[in-house]
């Protein structure tokens, strides 16, 4: 990897602390390309869940996902570093991520997915510019394409989990959720390679220990929750149509975190990931990707551990396919207002 990575240090960058001082140091580097994001109190949401409930909206950032923040300051830190450019693998959002962020930085950036990938995603790839490859039938498929062009091209291979630069750029949304709401109770992220689990426990833990954070994943797909629970990174069958969750395997850096940080875990079915798209655009008007609108179902499963709590869903990304939204909105309980759902 050495000739891969000329003129970079990856030891210096793959083990860089994971820590709040380095998400605040984020913050000054992201501040310079994005806005904070909203956090929202919802009516509806909380009367049927009988809590207050706030939704933060990284679907609204530029890329429509949280995983720009983490790309932002990844690539601020190649780029001082004298890049070439930068390779990676992706089901989708964290490649956009990439893909803008080497576009504002002036630097190249080639990102592979596995073949049939959500439209939607990849067509929003091509568009910065990035050379798109696909390759591969799964996330780790696409991912084992990747050395082999680092090492042809001289870029610098990003891992979509093992990056340390990754992980202090998504704290700073939890940064912001615990300024604008310190006496927050509970924080439900979904989880595929981890790195949004890995920053909320790194930001909001070392302000508030006390703050229960929850992981959401799909039950098709349930490499964390399974490592979670075994207390051992493992590897499971991946089969969820949800590309935000479609990962075959736990991943040391952000395994290393959320091992012993996370309160708990929901898994949601492939029909209740298809119900969450249609409870967000019912109960807040933004259309979601079904890992991004995982987390209000995995509420509504959860209510009765919620009750009279302060409780934050991260909505984390907005990316739908056109086949993902078709199927929520033509769902029976859409156009029954979620009644059913919600009893």
């Amino acid at each position: 990897m050495a000739a891969a990575t000329e003129g970079v240090s990856v030891e210096r960058l793959k083990s860089h602390p994971v820590s709040l001082v380095e998400v605040i140091r984020a913050r000054a580097v992201i501040g310079q390309f994005l806005k904070p994001t909203p956090l929202i109190r919802y009516e509806g949401l909380s009367q049927v869940i009988g809590a207050d409930v706030y939704v933060k909206h990284e679907n609204h950032n530029p890329s429509g996902s949280f995983k720009i923040r983490g790309g932002v300051n990844l690539l601020h830190h190649l780029k001082y570093q004298g890049a070439a450019g930068v390779v990676t693998f992706s089901t989708g959002n964290h490649g956009l991520s990439i893909a803008t962020a080497s576009a504002w930085l002036g630097l190249p950036a080639v990102v592979v997915v596995p073949e049939a990938s959500n439209p939607a995603k990849t067509r929003a790839i091509r568009e910065t510019g990035a050379e798109l490859i696909e390759a591969g039938r799964t996330f780790e498929e696409a991912g084992a394409v990747v050395e082999e062009l680092c090492a042809r091209r001289g870029y610098y291979y990003a891992h979509p989990a093992n990056e340390p630069h990754l992980i202090n750029g998504v704290g700073t949304g939890f940064l912001e959720v615990i300024e604008e709401l310190p006496d927050v109770d509970v924080v439900i992220v979904p989880i595929g390679a981890g790195s949004e689990a890995a920053a909320a426990i790194t930001t909001l833990h070392t302000i508030r220990p006390e703050i229960q954070i929850l992981a959401v994943q799909a039950a098709s797909s349930p490499a964390a929750f399974l490592s979670w629970e075994a207390k051992a990174i493992l590897s499971a069958p991946n089969k969820t149509f949800a590309g935000g969750f479609a990962t075959g395997q736990a991943y040391e850096l952000p395994f290393s975190i959320y091992r012993d940080g996370l309160a708990g875990f929901v898994t949601l079915s492939e029909e209740e990931l298809y119900s969450g798209i249609g409870l967000a655009f019912y109960y807040t008007h933004n259309m979601l990707e079904a890992a991004g609108a995982s987390t209000l179902m995995a509420t509504l499963k959860i209510r009765d551990r919620l009750k009279g709590k302060r409780v934050v869903l991260q909505m984390s990304g907005c990316n739908a396919s056109p086949d993902e939204v078709s199927r929520a909105v033509t769902r029976p309980e859409f156009s029954r207002g979620y009644g059913d759902v919600c009893e």
